[in-house]
């Protein structure tokens, strides 16, 4: 019996072969012709295309903005996991199914439905525009929109680790004097951070590269509220290719190195967490 092959998919090496293969066609050779593209250029030509004062301007928004609604997304998706998995209340499938409608809705149609309630005649922007509060068309309507569409990411991300930790430790922590805020740094938190970071990682991700849904709220000016992707496909449509491929690689290696931190400061958590356990 100790010989018998227990894999569900015997075959190793083509196993591998097909992942690598798919991999590189999907992913590495795509991002590889975008690095290809840009070795073309002088350095002169490198710097004109990605450190122009308008450049900067877009990458300061857009990482800014990206990281703020990531770090927003991060707080009220925790509380909204929180609150889907500990507490019932009528209509809670309705909203668990409501946190997943950024997935199935266009981003388009979500810029335009986010434009009309944020302008100055819309529902909310109407309310806040006597308070001199502008959001649609400037940099606070980017950070909304990048709001919206990286919810799910962290609810997601959250939720099922929730669903499995038990609430007998918080009780037992209780039954030993804790305060709730203490059971829930110390039993609770410590548990979640792993998944809470990775789900601000996705969100942070997903916020970088998002366009069509900031287009339509952000007003597009530049040097206030022009998005890297926008740059790029600015330049596309001016036929500057190789200016376009140079602004999307120092999008590439600055999303890579942040990724990188932080799913280097995940395992990190994630291995202190287990010896403390």
């Amino acid at each position: 019996m100790s010989g018998v092959n227990k894999r569900v998919l015997p075959g190793f090496g083509l196993s591998l072969g097909f992942t690598l293969v798919y991999l590189s066609l999907i992913v590495l050779i795509p991002l590889s012709a975008v690095f290809i593209k840009t070795t073309t250029m002088s350095w002169h030509e490198f710097l004109d295309a990605v450190a122009s004062p308008r450049v900067i301007a877009s990458y300061k928004l857009t990482f800014g903005a990206s990281f703020l609604a990531a770090l927003i997304n991060a707080v009220f998706g925790l509380l909204l996991a929180w609150g889907l998995t500990r507490y019932p209340f009528p209509g809670r499938k309705i909203v668990d199914a409501l946190i997943d409608l950024p997935f199935a809705l266009p981003t388009a149609v979500a810029g335009i439905a986010l434009t009309a309630i944020y302008a100055k005649n819309g529902w909310v922007g109407s309310l806040l525009e006597p308070l001199g509060i502008k959001i649609a068309f400037g940099p606070p309507g980017v950070l909304v929109a990048l709001t919206f569409i990286g919810l799910p990411f962290v609810v997601r991300t959250v939720q099922p680790v929730l669903e499995d930790l038990e609430t007998e430790y918080e009780e037992a922590a209780a039954s030993l004097g804790a305060t709730r805020w203490q059971a829930f740094q110390r039993v609770v938190f410590p548990t979640l951070f792993p998944a809470l970071l990775t789900g601000f990682a996705l969100a942070f991700a997903r916020a970088v590269g998002e366009y069509g849904s900031v287009i339509f709220i952000a007003g597009n000016i530049p040097m206030v509220s022009e998005i890297t992707p926008l740059i790029i496909i600015t330049k596309l449509e001016q036929f500057d290719y190789k200016g376009a491929t140079a602004v999307a690689s120092v999008m590439l290696v600055i999303s890579f190195l942040l990724l990188l931190v932080i799913n280097g400061l995940q395992a990190w958590t994630a291995r202190r967490t287990g010896r403390a356990i």
